[in-house]
């Protein structure tokens, strides 16, 4: 069976950035998704495409096909530090969930300042080219449930109450 749209697929990986560092692994739990439903990045979602059980490949994904490149305009600076109610010290690294127009959206505080601190939008992994070793465990069809959902369920993939 290769892998096409509709099949729920458990793979093992190793994500790396370009120097080398260890981003991200399944360590031995695999990863379920549902192929063709935008639930990878849209560059490893394509080179899984047509591979079977048992592939195992290398490949590094440019940003523009992982998490697009960084966006200036997701970075805000001389935001008051009393925006932040409720919490004792604010640092460098700390992430918050920030509601604007267009909804919940994750930042991290990457500056602070005597009054204000500055808040990156962008994904972590925004602007990086990213490499994955990847090794495709399973495949099978999806089910009627699990195509209307948008993702694969049971072992791996979301799990519901």
């Amino acid at each position: 069976m290769k892998i096409e749209i509709n099949k729920v697929v458990q793979i093992n990986y190793l994500l790396t950035d370009a120097d080398g560092n260890q981003m991200d692994a399944s360590n031995g739990e695999p990863l379920a998704y549902l192929h063709g439903h935008h639930n990878l990045i849209p560059g490893l979602e394509a080179e899984l495409t047509g591979k079977q059980a048992g592939d195992k490949f290398t490949a590094t994904i440019p940003a523009e096909e992982a998490y697009g490149e960084k966006q200036d305009h997701l970075v805000q600076s001389g935001v008051p530090k009393d925006m932040f109610q409720g919490v004792e010290k604010l640092e460098v690294g700390m992430r918050f969930e920030a509601q604007s127009e267009q909804g919940f959206h994750s930042v991290v505080i990457t500056e602070i300042s005597e009054e204000t601190v500055t808040v990156d939008g962008n994904h972590e992994m925004a602007g990086m080219d990213l490499t994955f070793e990847v090794e495709v465990i399973d495949i099978r069809d999806a089910t009627e449930e699990e195509i209307s959902h948008g993702h694969a369920h049971g072992a791996g993939g979301h799990q519901h109450d």
